[in-house]
């Protein structure tokens, strides 16, 4: 069996060793200079390669079509995606919240690991050979007697691909796992879309997820650079709560991004339209009569001081002008001339301060793309096409996406191992 494989990141690689695991003839192409140019960058270079959690915790951190990835997590889960990666020479660790890292803090070494393995596969690799169109057979009959063409089950059978070189390449199988749009830098500009709806498949409505916000007030910026831990962040629209978590922060040139702002993102595209209300309780270990008896206890041991030098013990200096601006306290105001009415508007601030999300960046920005070819489209037991025999879908392709954490990661692995194993039959 002869499959190609089109996209070099980790759900192509992975296809592409999974299908010359089980007899195939393969080649990897890939349009940019080297292997994993995505892969590279994630985690901020160090590779989160997945979660350690158990399946019920996979399954619950797949935002989009979770029930789709059943077979593809079940076939090659968690377990044996760390397995293979320290077969192939590359030991890992698992750090808190269950994220797997290479025991290096080295993406680079994921990929090396990755591409010996493709070379000891014999798979072939072509770099900077990009595909131009899919080569298909397009699957019709002409009806007895008339002059129309009538479709049958499957719209058609592939039999390669024609690169922009102008070289035709024949395979029996060809598997799409070229990315979505984020970071088109790396080379993910969408060009799979492209390929998938010009063979006739529906691909969804896309948009950049884990993203970071834009944010509204302008003390957001005075705040560039500030790092915020053991925080809680509610998202909001109206009375109804889109997420709550608890985790890490940052403070951005142009809003906040960090851990717990990527998780929410994903919610805030699928769910809110427009602007939505961001509250951070930034002592969420203390309730508010707690932290109203804590804020006492720190007045009085400052009572002489002004209102502007009695909080180093509660907030991050870079935090406290923006603070006392907020409380509407004047910053040279005694402590023990605030009213219990100021002190508790200032103990509700800290459980709940408030920003307003107008939106989220753009795919630079973006970990992953949401949206892509709809899974109904799909063989979720293979992923192979329903449209065109042959033809595989894997990793962000497809309409599937996760929260942060490692968990979209799996999903290029699951999918592109399913992939691999079904095209190579």
């Amino acid at each position: 069996m002869r499959v190609i494989v089109v996209g070099g990141g980790a759900a192509g690689m992975m296809a592409a060793i999974a299908a010359a695991q089980n007899g195939a003839e393969v080649t990897l192409l890939e349009r940019n200079e080297k292997l994993g140019k995505k892969l590279f960058i994630t985690g901020k270079g160090r590779c989160n390669v997945t979660n350690a959690g158990d399946m019920d915790n996979l399954f619950a951190n797949v935002m989009t079509n979770a029930k789709f990835l059943y077979s593809a997590f079940y076939g090659f889960d968690n377990r044996a995606v760390m397995e293979l990666i320290e077969t192939a020479g590359c030991p890992l660790k698992t750090e808190r919240g269950g994220r797997v890292f290479p025991v290096s803090d080295h993406s680079s070494d994921i990929i090396a690991a990755l591409a010996g393995a493709l070379k000891r596969l014999r798979v072939e690799i072509r770099l900077r050979a990009r595909v131009k169109s899919l080569w298909w057979e397009d699957n019709t009959e002409q009806s007895p007697g008339e002059n129309v063409k009538v479709k049958k089950s499957g719209s058609g059978i592939i039999r390669g691909v024609l690169l922009e070189s102008g070289e035709r390449l024949e395979a029996q199988r060809v598997i799409l796992a070229t990315g979505g749009l984020s970071y088109s830098s790396t080379g993910s500009t969408g060009d799979g879309y492209l390929l998938a709806e010009e063979s006739g498949h529906n691909v969804t409505e896309r948009s950049p997820s884990l993203v970071p916000f834009k944010i509204r007030e302008d003390w957001c910026r005075e705040l560039m650079g500030v790092s915020l831990r053991n925080v809680s962040l509610s998202l909001r629209q109206g009375n109804k709560e889109i997420f709550r978590d608890f985790g890490e922060m940052l403070f951005t040139h142009f809003g906040v991004s960090g851990p717990l702002v990527l998780s929410a993102s994903s919610y805030y595209v699928s769910k809110c339209r427009g602007e939505a209300e961001l509250l951070i309780d930034l002592k969420p270990a203390l309730d508010a009569q707690q932290l109203d008896k804590r804020v006492l206890r720190d007045f009085e041991e400052s009572r002489n001081r002004q209102f502007k030098n009695s909080l180093g013990q509660l907030f991050p200096a870079k935090l406290i002008p923006v603070m006392i601006r907020l409380t509407g306290i004047p910053p040279e105001k005694p402590v023990n001339e605030i009213t219990r009415e100021e002190r508790r508007n200032f103990v509700s601030l800290i459980k709940a301060l408030p920003m307003t999300v107008i939106g989220v960046q753009g795919y630079e920005e973006a970990i992953v793309t949401k949206g892509g070819v709809t899974v109904r489209d799909v063989n979720p037991s293979t992923m192979e096409s329903k449209k065109v025999q042959g033809l595989y879908f894997a990793g962000e392709m497809l309409d599937v996406d996760a929260l942060t954490g490692g968990y979209n990661l799996q999903i290029a692995w699951s999918t592109g191992h399913l992939a691999g194993v079904s095209a190579a039959r």
